[in-house]
């Protein structure tokens, strides 16, 4: 078998963030990728504290390196909750997902438009 252990690239986010966003429209577009920036983080993060490779990962999941190298790559693809679900156990984890109320003046009606206060 191949040497399966994980050996992160070094990568500085914040310098590469901060040039980043001297570009025009990078700001709005990574925000508008906030969530999955954000689950993507959370699952390297969980590979690494599992010390596996990408190769590794995929072997426990039954699929392939690259589809693995697809789960972890903001704006590719949206992966299906039973895919992130086997990510999660072939790094160890256990997923969990949580629907966060944005403040009280923020918040929607079940209908979809904003609730109105005091009317």
């Amino acid at each position: 078998m191949a040497d399966l252990k994980y050996k992160p690239v070094p990568h500085d986010h914040d310098a590469f963030l901060q040039d980043a966003q001297k570009q025009e429209g990078f700001r709005k577009a990574y925000e508008d990728l906030e969530e999955e920036y954000g689950l993507i983080r959370e699952m390297l993060a969980a590979r690494s504290r599992s010390g596996l490779t990408q190769k590794a990962v995929a072997e426990l999941m039954g699929t392939t390196k690259s589809s693995v190298s697809r789960l972890e790559a903001a704006g590719k693809h949206t992966p299906s909750l039973a895919t992130i679900r086997k990510y999660a156990q072939a790094v160890g984890c256990r997923l969990q997902i949580k629907l966060i109320p944005h403040s009280s003046l923020d918040q929607r009606s079940p209908g979809g438009g904003r609730k109105t206060h005091g009317r």
